[in-house]
């Protein structure tokens, strides 16, 4: 099929971009890296009146250091945080996760944001946003804001955006020096939407006693779900991950459909937090 009729518009800047939102309001959709927008308007499932195109605005592509923060420009490309040292040495749970995105053709077009921005709540990077505590920073008309990663997501592909405002940059806090991490997941075929998926983050003092555990979900509800489990686990040395897992399992109510039941994924939740922390907490401590 073919999508309805619609202006377009490529700007260059972001107040251009503002400028083009307040104009057409909810009428308007912004397309990145379009391999959310493009499918959606090719069924006809979307059909703005005017289509504007962030791939101009060079602006808001760009990976930087700035103090105990990694800041990722909107419209990066998934490829380019993949093949990134930077990304790897301080955001290692972002670099394992980007992988698994799909195929490399879509993570050569597929951004940050706009992975984001779409909200699917099987896609790994919302999830993984959660578990680095991650802020985003938004610009609409009223000016610059920023929103935490947390309060973002608020439902199937909806955000706290407003139809006014763009998101354009992501904030990510260093790793810590004694951190692990694993992305683990279930789906039907290589990169496929996963059915379940678990993020984790781990971190241990030299006594390989953990101090902070976190696991965020996707694919168990209409948005990411992040788990601290630092509570449950401090002090110990990777021991009552099984009551965790349990306890994940017990609290996830997913949805049933044709690719999954709702107590398979509940299971599957479980489970793969479980060996994700365990993996987690393994990569935190020193070898040798």
């Amino acid at each position: 099929m073919k999508p309805a009729a619609f202006e377009y518009f490529a700007p260059e800047t972001v107040p251009e971009c503002l400028e083009l939102l307040a104009r057409f309001g909810d009428d308007a959709k912004l397309i990145a890296g379009g391999q959310s927008l493009a499918p959606l308007m090719n069924f006809r499932l979307v059909q703005p009146e005017a289509v504007i195109d962030l791939n101009r605005i060079e602006s808001l592509s760009y990976i930087r250091v700035d103090g105990d923060l990694l800041r990722i420009g909107a419209m990066t490309r998934q490829r380019d945080l993949e093949e990134d040292a930077t990304v790897r040495e301080l955001a290692p749970l972002l670099a394992e996760a980007i992988p698994n995105i799909g195929h490399f053709q879509i993570r050569n077009r597929g951004t940050i944001g706009g992975s984001l921005a779409h909200a699917d709540p099987a896609a790994e990077l919302p999830a993984v946003l959660l578990a680095l505590g991650a802020s985003l920073q938004i610009e609409g008309p009223s000016g610059t804001r920023t929103e935490a990663a947390l309060d973002f997501f608020q439902g199937y592909l909806t955000t706290s955006l407003a139809s006014d405002e763009v998101l354009t940059e992501i904030a990510i806090p260093r790793a810590e020096d004694r951190e692990g991490c694993a992305v683990l997941e279930v789906s039907e075929r290589h990169g496929d939407f996963a059915l379940v998926g678990a993020v984790s983050r781990v971190v241990t003092d030299p006594a390989a006693a953990i101090t902070a555990a976190l696991v965020g979900l996707f694919g168990v509800s209409d948005r990411p779900v992040l788990f601290d489990v630092s509570e449950m686990l401090a002090g110990t040395t990777g021991d009552g991950l099984t009551a965790v897992g349990e306890a994940v399992s017990a609290s996830v109510t997913p949805d049933s459909d044709t690719h999954a039941t709702a107590e398979y994924r509940s299971h599957v939740a479980g489970v793969l937090a479980r060996r994700a922390l365990a993996t987690a907490y393994e990569r935190s401590v020193p070898s040798g």
